[in-house]
């Protein structure tokens, strides 16, 4: 080998080193950038391409009553979704989905023609649906269970619980202002996929999903005296061709609301299907003018001031009374001369609460308009409340002071109202309302307490004894309005109300619309519960006197009849002794006619919302033989309730939703 060639074959050699040697050393820089410096973006990059996540919501916390009542559950229910990548044949698969779980076919195509490895078909259906679809035995399609919200009592209280989304979301009432409380966090569940994209391996873990740190809630309310207001408020709705109304129960000395309800009323299990209109709580939301309710407020302002006192007469003017370029009569066009306040109050003379008023003067009934809460929020611990209109006094005609006297022109909502009669009840202090009484986390300890909380004094003690007196006579005394309110051997103390309806595209108050009220309280000499009803717009008996007043005397009746036992906070909030309470609570309810069931041992009760186990103890008890058929709470028994016992037998099918 020549000199020349050896030197040519070293160049090639030498060549070749550098070659792999700089291929050596960009090879391990791109895998040291791989690695090190992009390692965790493509790392993350790869688990987005072989792992998927779903949230999974864990259960939310019980709603019980005062009572242990349990008002609002979570059940677990199946969910359908679908992986698009192990789905061959669409068409069949849609065509058989959609039979089963009535979902519209192009909806259930369009979700496998994506091209994702996860799609949800429908949220909680029925268990009959979800074994239907577990029969089929589909490659692609599966079934998730996930918990859902369930109201045992469907419509009891419904505008207070509200009700709770598909994710585990309040969205409306008590559900949502508690809603950091009732559920807990969320747990992430996670799948893969092979390289081909065709194996969905999904942990269905979602047992254990309460999380500890959530709580329950135990309300002021009375699941008993909840049951009577519904009912009454429902007969007279109907009795008088009213739209709808309101009842609330208020105890004056703590401020705690014992009962609330709305008509119309709807199932929050279903809550979808019903207008926004009818879920709104227009016990909190909605203002109107109180009409001849707001009289007492305005007496007891002179009252207090000294102004007026209960043997001053004054001049009612025949029926008629001029201010500024304006007319005011008295209701039903009847005519007083002079009258005392207590006469005033009770025949609810117009001129005379404007007569009253004009001693106050505009600043002094501003100030205690202001006292007694209107125009502004009670603090209620329902979402959606309402401030009410109270105009600043600056900006009042003559006239829209002597209206407001007898409230129109003032606007309030139920919750103001009841609250400003609770404190002429209770002797002159202005109490917060509130529905919730204490947070209970699962190990059955109280963790957070609501304590009846004082606003402010609005009246003396003295002046409040004089106002209830006079409210006593408008209800006991002769001719008064509120006779019909009267109950046997108790006294009560209150004053009815009919205020027109502003009409919006007049501009002018109805003399056909009305809102038709009573307010009152009981006993007089030592007020226990404080009672409000509105019916709004009824067609017969259209006088709060007329309308309302007889739904007060039912609903006091009924409330005095029923007991007001408690249990242990504790005993109610820990695991498998809430089904032993709930026996005990279901079975002192079926002595008020609670689900239209009866007292009488020798007949078949209401089992409807009842567990399996509480069925089989009050079954056990009266020695009905039942037979059981399904899971999770009873739906539809046969024969029904109130059908003698008699040694028959009874069927009560279980279901776990709605």
């Amino acid at each position: 080998m020549s000199a020349k060639s050896g030197k040519w074959l070293r160049f090639r050699v030498l060549s070749i080193l550098i070659f792999f040697l700089v291929l050596f050393v960009a090879l391990a820089s791109r895998a040291f950038q791989l690695q090190v410096v992009s390692g965790e973006t493509l790392g993350k990059l790869a688990d987005r391409q072989h792992k998927k996540s779903l949230t999974l919501y864990p259960e939310r916390r019980f709603i019980f009553d005062r009572n242990g009542q349990k008002l609002a559950a979570t059940i677990m229910a199946d969910s359908v979704y679908v992986d698009p990548s192990n789905v061959k044949d669409h068409r069949k698969v849609s065509t058989k989905l959609s039979s089963i779980l009535g979902v519209k076919r192009q909806k259930i195509v369009t979700a496998l023609s994506n091209q994702g490895s996860f799609r949800w078909i429908a949220r909680q259906i029925s268990p009959v649906r979800a074994e239907r679809i577990r029969a089929l035995d589909l490659k692609g399609v599966h079934l998730i269970q996930e918990p859902k919200r369930f109201y045992p009592h469907r419509e009891m209280a419904c505008h207070l619980l509200g009700f709770a989304g598909l994710d585990s979301t309040g969205l409306e009432g008590l559900e949502v202002k508690y809603d950091e409380y009732l559920k807990g966090i969320p747990k992430e569940v996670e799948w893969g996929r092979d390289a081909r994209g065709y194996k969905l391996y999904l942990s269905d873990d979602s047992d254990g999903l309460v999380d500890d740190r959530s709580c329950s809630l135990f309300l002021t309310i009375d699941s008993k005296i909840q049951y009577i207001v519904e009912s009454q408020l429902r007969d007279a709705v109907e009795r008088t061709g009213a739209k709808g109304g309101s009842v609330i129960v208020m105890d004056p000395r703590t401020g705690e609301v014992l009962a609330m309800a709305n008509g119309p009323q709807f199932n929050p299990n279903t809550f979808s299907i019903y207008p926004a209109d009818v879920r709104r709580n227009r016990a909190v939301t909605d203002c109107f003018d109180p009409g001849s309710v707001f009289k007492p407020f305005v007496v007891a302002a002179a009252l207090e001031e000294g102004l007026v006192t209960e043997s001053d007469i004054f001049d009612c003017e025949n029926g008629s009374y001029k201010v500024e370029n304006k007319v005011i009569h008295e209701a039903q066009y009847k005519k007083y001369q002079g009258l005392t306040l207590s006469e005033i109050l009770k025949y609810s003379s117009n001129i005379g609460a404007v007569k009253v008023a004009e001693r106050l003067g505009k600043e002094r009934f501003h100030h205690y308009a202001t006292l007694f809460g209107f125009g502004s929020k009670t603090g209620i611990d329902l979402p959606g409340e309402s401030n009410g209109i109270l105009r600043n006094p600056n900006q009042w005609r003559d006239v829209d002071f002597a209206t407001m006297s007898f409230g129109q022109g003032i606007s309030v909502t139920a919750i103001q109202l009841i609250s400003a009669m609770s404190a002429i009840a209770n002797g002159g202090t202005l109490m917060k309302p509130h529905v919730v009484r204490c947070l209970v986390d699962k190990k059955g300890t109280v963790v957070r307490e609501f304590e009846p909380e004082s606003v402010r004094r609005v009246l003396s003690p003295g002046t409040s004894r004089k106002i209830t007196s006079i409210l006593t006579d408008v209800v006991e005394g002769e001719g008064g309005t509120g006779k019909n309110a009267r109950i046997v051997n108790i006294s009560v103390a209150g004053k009815t109300g009919t205020s027109q309806k502003l009409d919006v595209y007049s501009g002018r108050y109805s003399s056909k619309k009305v809102e038709a009220s009573f307010v009152g309280f009981f006993p007089a000499e030592d007020p226990q519960m404080v009672i409000l009803v509105i019916l709004d717009e009824p067609k017969i008996d259209r006088w709060g006197g007329a309308a309302a007043a007889p739904v007060f005397k039912m609903v006091s009746e009924q409330i005095l009849r029923c007991s007001n036992d408690s249990i242990n906070v504790r005993q109610v909030a820990t695991g498998e002794e809430v089904e032993g309470v709930r026996i005990i609570q279901a079975s002192a309810m079926t002595e008020i006619n609670y689900h239209n069931t009866t007292a009488d041992q020798s007949v078949i009760p209401d089992f409807e919302g009842m567990s399996i186990r509480e069925v089989l103890r009050i079954s056990q008890s009266r020695g009905i033989d039942v037979k059981i058929a399904g899971s999770g709470w009873a739906v539809s028994q046969k024969p029904g309730p109130g059908v003698r016992i008699e040694g028959q037998s009874c069927y009560v099918l279980f279901d776990r939703g709605v």
